[in-house]
């Protein structure tokens, strides 16, 4: 009896190991080492809703594309609070949406912004079912993000609360933001200097 039992808790610490091992090597924010492509409106609008589920996991097309919600104070809320400096794009299309210089901590058990990095890559919708609440979507794919809630009283520039979803963000670390910006001004400054070089020719 008590080999058996012993047994069964060997058994029980190593499929439990096992577990919290898989879950540090598989993040739910999928996490690039580089700025991702950001797909155009024309390019979106090309993809249907079996490629959407390709291209998708099973939740992020639940939220992105079906306007699901996250379980609060999930895995993927504990990345996002552990992240460092960074960009957050759409997971669908790769537009930019949230930097790590508006989110704060609102306690709320999902991802906060006090405001989209970039405003003009995120909408809002006021939601049509009498609750008045405030929907956010990616203004490229229309993939459903969250909501924003104002005037709650937190201590940032805005008062507002971006609440996001955090399965449907795409998060790069600023290291990586940097180096693509500094190859970027290489090449614009690569550029100009070859243009130059051709008019004095």
């Amino acid at each position: 009896m008590k080999k058996a039992f012993s047994l069964s808790v060997i058994v029980a610490a190593v499929l439990g190991i096992l577990v919290y091992a898989q879950e540090k090597k598989d993040p739910v924010m999928p996490i690039s080492k580089e700025i991702p492509k950001a797909m155009s409106k024309e390019e979106v609008s090309k993809i249907s809703d079996e490629e959407w589920k390709k291209r998708l996991t099973p939740e992020q097309y639940a939220i992105l594309r079906k306007s699901g919600t996250e379980r609060s104070n999930g895995k993927v809320y504990k990345e996002f609070k552990q992240q460092g400096g960074g960009t957050y794009f759409c997971v669908g299309c790769n537009t930019e949406l949230f930097s790590s210089k508006e989110k704060f901590d609102a306690q709320c058990g999902w991802p906060a912004f006090y405001d989209p990095s970039k405003s003009k890559n995120v909408k809002s919708v006021i939601e049509t079912d009498g609750s008045g609440r405030i929907e956010v979507r990616c203004a490229t794919c229309d993939g459903h993000l969250g909501h924003v809630f104002k005037g709650e009283g937190f201590n940032t520039p805005t008062d507002q609360r971006y609440c996001i979803n955090g399965t449907v963000l795409k998060f790069v670390p600023a290291e990586a933001v940097e180096a693509a910006k500094k190859a970027m001004a290489a090449e614009a400054a690569k550029k100009t200097s070859e243009e130059k070089r051709k008019k004095g020719e």
